[in-house]
């Protein structure tokens, strides 16, 4: 019987520098879920969120809803703990991903564990995979739970016209990702339902 369940999923475009190519990827991305059938789909671009680097003394784990965020960042708030799931899109900065992505994350705890996060990366040979990695690592420990079919574009400044990845292959690789995303929102929204995540 074919599951026709949808869930929230919010994509998060990181990169906030001049002349950026995350909107572009974010975008494309964000029809590719809504072509997918199993997704109510928002997006957030972190250049329109107030996100300042100095974060208050206590964690957010622990101040929960008393967290004392900006005024700014309450859409970003609100959209993170709404989504059941999360497409990140980021570039490679130096062999990792952008301050402003780091910023958000830590401005942040509950509104992270137990959902399911996927990765669509861009940049230079390595696609971005660098700033993946380091991205994987970080979520994980804010309990969130990574998805291992991510989408990566090497060079993507030639790799792309029109808004659209030349690679034919590339939306078949956007389907498993998105199949993949929405069987763990299913799972770990059940989960969160059953009984509290023992953080």
């Amino acid at each position: 019987m074919e599951n026709t369940q949808t869930h929230k999923l919010l994509v998060v475009v990181g990169s906030v520098r001049e002349s950026r190519f995350g909107p572009v990827v974010g975008s494309w991305v964000a029809e590719q879920a809504r072509r997918h059938g199993g997704f109510e789909v928002d997006v957030i671009d972190l250049a329109d969120i107030d996100i300042p680097l100095a974060l208050p003394a206590e964690s957010p784990k622990f101040a929960g809803d008393a967290y004392p965020r900006p005024a700014g960042m309450a859409r970003l708030t609100s959209a993170l703990a709404e989504a059941d799931a999360f497409v990140v899109v980021t570039p490679e900065y130096n062999h990792s991903y952008p301050a402003s992505l780091k910023a958000a994350i830590d401005w942040h705890f509950t509104q992270w564990t137990a959902k399911p996060v996927a990765f669509v990366s861009y940049g230079g040979a390595a696609g971005g995979r660098h700033a993946v990695l380091h991205l994987e690592n970080v979520l994980t420990e804010l309990h969130a739970v990574t998805i291992r079919d991510g989408l990566a574009f090497p060079n993507y400044f030639t790799a792309w016209q029109d808004g659209r990845p030349l690679d034919s292959a590339a939306e078949g690789y956007a389907k498993t990702l998105f199949d993949q995303l929405s069987w763990w929102a299913g799972t770990l929204r059940s989960g969160r339902e059953a009984a509290p995540y023992p953080a």
